[in-house]
């Protein structure tokens, strides 16, 4: 059996591989079905039956046993994750490893498609050092993101001194897929 932070270095490599032999479009397929339509089944139909306490119960559950650093804010009509220290993305800066161009974006690459077809857009930066923020809400809701520390106070992501330091952040708006990257 392999282990998680092998599973890390694995996961980075076969993106990378399904990039060269497929491109992108290839990749996103395989975020998409084999994680959120397969793998990630019980997250898809706690999110479709129970919205925003089924985000709360995935969440809550994956990322404690994952031993993220994180925070949750929820309200009646945002969920939102601030990541404060993700372990994967972490796991491959302490270790050299870079195959994947944007290792991050397969978060998005499952979730939004998950998220879109039970009713939910996102709204999502990553810095590309192993912290982000997600702010989910229905997909007719047009509000849009927090201003920093609105939301999450002091545990916003953005509120952090290291956040701009990475060389660049890719910013979401209501999104679905990885392609909905919004400019600069």
């Amino acid at each position: 059996m392999i282990g998680v932070y092998d599973f890390c270095g694995h996961y980075e490599w076969t993106f990378e591989w399904l990039r060269r032999l497929g491109g992108e479009r290839l990749v996103r397929q395989y975020w998409d079905q084999a994680i959120a339509q397969d793998s990630q089944r019980h997250a898809a139909e706690l999110i479709a039956s129970q919205g925003f306490d089924g985000m709360a119960a995935y969440w809550g559950h994956t990322l404690e046993e994952e031993a993220a650093g994180y925070r949750c804010t929820a309200t009646a009509t945002v969920f939102r994750i601030d990541m404060h220290e993700c372990p994967s993305k972490g796991f491959l800066i302490r270790n050299g490893l870079q195959q994947y161009h944007d290792y991050c974006d397969h978060c998005l690459g499952w979730i939004g498609p998950l998220l879109g077809r039970a009713g939910f857009v996102v709204d999502h930066q990553h810095n590309h050092a192993g912290r982000c923020w997600w702010e989910i809400r229905r997909a007719d809701d047009a509000t849009p993101p927090s201003a920093p520390g609105e939301l999450a106070g002091e545990h916003d992501v953005r509120l952090w001194p290291d956040w701009n330091q990475a060389a660049a952040l890719d910013t979401y708006r209501r999104a679905t897929d990885p392609d909905d990257k919004s400019p600069g």
